[in-house]
């Protein structure tokens, strides 16, 4: 008896859990295989196990509710039975009585044999065996079968094919085992037709399209990875839209709805993304508000990159916490927390913020670790963080940490995961990374009105041996110009943040149309650079060549070469030292719409070798949108001057050379000083060269991605030494003009430009270049 209730109380517990399940077993199913009222009367003096194969007996009454001594109860039995259904085990269960005794007869689910997958093309076995949960030696059951089903279909939807279908086929073998086979019909790739914006006014679709991860399905473009719908990078697109728009001022931006319509076929979808843009807002007010005493407001507030006035931007008021809680660690208060609280005037269009200050939790680092990193070494991702283990938890930090990892380009996904240390105030940072590709073999091949034909080989590895390290070797050949080079770099040099490297190059130009010589050049170079602040950096670097310029005898005896280029045929060997200081603070590096960047470079040779100079050059520019930002102005400028010392003049090979990509409407080496007899260019030790562009679309479709603009350009080139002002050569420093139109093509093939430029300011000996193409593709 004591037994019995225990037993009985043991079962009973363990069904409460499985009470809830879902299998469904009718009310009047139950009582069919529990016999009738009439017939299970009495107490059970024994309760058997049926049919039963693989599994013990006392396993499956550890299931049922009922046991000897207990009476029979119609409920309860149904009780059991939901609760051995439950279980997964059986195909069939039924209870019944015979006489005083409990019958439990039950039909066992099968043993997976195997798992197979037939028709798969697309997707391997190992790719599809990850989404199932059948596997041999498991219990089959129909309902995984139907779950197995509906995984496999969404993998094929996420790559891209919505049309697949999957017929599951039971085939029933020997002591009770099952294969189970997937028979697949993949069906096409679903593309993405067409790709809508609806409700934007200031940025065109052409634009939102470079914000987005999916793209358009184009029949060309034969390595696009993200012409297909996937649901989960529609999220991340909505979210790449709400930065770019919060990025740009929008503080009220919101993507209303993101639809994805399949097409009646079944092969492409139509996507429209619905928007509002709002208002742009810009800066008003910032304050800090501390409620630490000694950490005071307005020390704090020089400290905040925000200019009031200025366009908002949400990520700059990311940088402001950062650099407040970077200041508030620095003075010794490592565990603040610090909130902005952002108060809009719509009517003013402006955004008042206050950074709110005070001190939180003390929690501290206890451990770091790094999770995935199969190839890249530990220290690697180690040194991208702006925390080490001991150090004050710092959520701030931890999310630029974060970016700064996945900013390598070494992984496709960085995640990090906080679990509880081994006190209350201490906590455990797992980094989970997932390696990807970074080596490139890249082919390039292009065509310019300069340079005629090119050519562009190269082998590039950005995670060298997985130690961060970069390698390229490449070959470029061209009409003009055949080059080989080699270069390398550490960006963590002696374990800072100093990046160094190495060049070794080989340079053949040949420059007889313009000048007629020939120039034979090769060397090698150091380099370092740094970073000083999050917007400038210092760059240092040595490099040693030799220049060796080659004319004919027979062109310098006839006079068909300029004997300012005569006298200076050999070789000679340049030893320079230099840096160059550049600062950006441009919205986007390849196509600004705002911002403005400027540098300066200083070269100094002499220190060995035989060619003494001093060179300097700046460079500026300015961009911004006009009326809006379909229509972008610049301003940009360069200048430069080189001087020989230690009575040396300034070779051929280290002048300033202006015309073609640098001075449009002129050829190359189209202004400048010049030999009247032989007409060949000399370059000049001066120049200073200012350009004016306005881009704008031209009401084409945007995925044309075609748009014009117009630029007007002046400058100047000139002041040779006295040793090279020879008879015929002219040298006036006279100021030349030109303006024109461009045509800009996102073609499929690669970028393309037209310039139609006109000089409308030039000396007689200029040559110009009225019209001129450059196209190119990587593949």
């Amino acid at each position: 008896m004591r037994n019995s209730i225990v037993r009985t109380g043991f079962t009973f517990a363990f069904s409460l859990i499985l009470v809830a399940a879902t299998t469904f077993v009718t009310s009047s199913g139950a009582l069919a295989q529990t016999g009738s009222s009439n017939s299970c009367r009495g107490t059970i003096q024994r309760v058997l196990v049926a049919g039963n194969q693989r599994i013990e007996a006392s396993t499956i009454l550890s299931y049922t509710v009922l046991g000897p001594g207990d009476p029979f109860n119609e409920e309860v039995m149904d009780l059991s039975l939901k609760t051995l259904f439950a279980t997964g085990l059986f195909e069939d269960v039924s209870l019944g009585c015979s006489g005083r005794d409990l019958v439990i007869s039950v039909k066992e689910n099968p043993i997976i044999n195997r798992v197979a997958f037939e028709n798969n093309r697309s997707l391997d076995d190992g790719e599809l065996a990850e989404e199932t949960e059948l596997k041999p030696r498991l219990i089959f059951t129909r309902a995984k079968v139907q779950e197995d089903v509906s995984k496999i279909i969404e993998r094929y939807r996420r790559s891209g094919r919505f049309a697949a279908n999957v017929s599951p086929k039971i085939v029933r073998l020997e002591q009770n085992r099952v294969d189970v086979i997937y028979e697949i019909s993949e069906g096409p790739v679903t593309g993405v037709s067409k790709i809508n914006f609806v409700g934007n006014e200031r940025f065109g679709d052409n634009k939102l399209l470079d914000v987005i991860a999916t793209q358009e399905s184009k029949w060309w473009n034969f390595f696009e990875s993200n012409d297909n719908y996937d649901p989960d990078r529609l999220a991340f697109d909505r979210e790449q839209l709400r930065q770019f728009y919060l990025s740009e001022g929008y503080a009220d931006f919101r993507v209303v709805s993101a639809v994805a319509e399949l097409t009646r076929d079944r092969k492409d979808f139509f996507i429209t993304f619905t928007v509002e843009e709002g208002d742009r807002y810009n800066f008003g007010t910032v304050e800090v508000d501390s409620s630490i005493d000694a950490l005071q407001p307005e020390v704090l507030r020089r400290a905040v990159p925000i200019k009031e006035g200025s366009t908002y931007d949400a990520s700059v008021v990311e940088n402001g916490v950062e650099a407040l809680t970077f200041i508030a660690g620095a003075q010794g208060y490592a565990f603040v927390d610090v909130a902005p609280r952002l108060r809009r005037d719509p009517e003013a269009r402006i955004i008042n913020i206050v950074y709110r200050i005070k001190e939180g939790p003390r929690v501290y680092i206890e451990r770091i670790n790094i999770n995935g990193n199969t190839r890249t070494l530990d220290k690697v991702v180690r040194r991208e963080f702006r925390l080490v283990e001991g150090d004050a938890y710092n959520k701030v930090l931890i999310n630029r940490s974060r970016a700064r990892i996945r900013g390598l380009g070494f992984f496709s996904e960085v995640e990090i995961e906080e679990e509880p240390g081994t006190s209350a105030d201490k906590t455990v940072l797992n980094v989970n990374v997932e390696e990807q590709s970074t080596g490139e073999l890249a082919l390039g091949a292009g065509f310019s009105s300069t340079d005629n034909f090119l050519a562009d080989f190269s082998i590039t590895e950005r995670n060298l041996l997985g130690r961060g390290q970069f390698l390229r070797l490449r070959l470029s050949i061209s009409g003009r110009r055949q080059q080989v080079d080699i270069r390398f770099t550490e960006p963590y040099f002696l374990g800072r943040k100093l990046a160094a490297g190495f060049d070794v190059f080989k340079l053949l130009t040949d420059f007889s149309d313009e000048s007629g010589f020939e120039t034979d050049s090769q060397g090698i170079g150091l380099r370092t650079a740094s970073p000083l602040t999050d917007f400038t950096n210092l760059s240092l670097r040595y490099t040693f060549r030799t220049d060796d310029i080659e004319v004919s005898d027979f062109d310098c005896q006839f006079g068909f070469v300029s004997r300012a280029i005569c006298d200076q045929v050999g070789q000679r060997s340049t030893s320079v030292a230099g840096y160059t200081w550049s600062i950006n603070h441009l919205n986007d590096p390849i196509e600004p719409s705002r911002g403005w960047r400027g540098s300066v470079t200083q070269d100094f040779a002499g220190i060995g070798g035989s060619v003494n100079y001093v060179r300097t050059e700046v460079q500026a520019g300015i961009y911004r949108g006009v009326f809006d930002d379909n229509l972008i102005g610049s301003l940009t400028g360069s200048a430069g001057h080189i001087l020989g010392w230690g009575n040396d003049s300034v070779r051929l090979t280290d002048r300033f050379f202006k015309g073609g990509n640098t001075f449009r409407g002129f050829d190359v080496s189209g202004i400048g000083p010049r030999d009247l007899t032989t007409d060949d260019a000399l370059g000049g030790r001066t120049f200073a060269i200012g350009s004016a562009e306005l881009k704008f679309p031209l009401g084409l479709p945007e995925e044309f991605g075609i748009k014009g603009g117009l630029f007007g350009e002046v400058g100047t080139l000139g002041t040779l030494d006295d040793v090279d002002l020879v008879a015929g050569v002219v040298d006036d420093m006279s100021i030349r003009a030109s303006g024109g139109v461009s045509v800009f093509w996102k073609s499929p093939f690669g970028p393309v430009r037209v310039d139609l430029g006109v000089p409308f300011l030039k000396e007689d000996y200029d040559k110009t270049q009225n019209f001129r193409f450059s196209a190119g593709t990587r593949f």
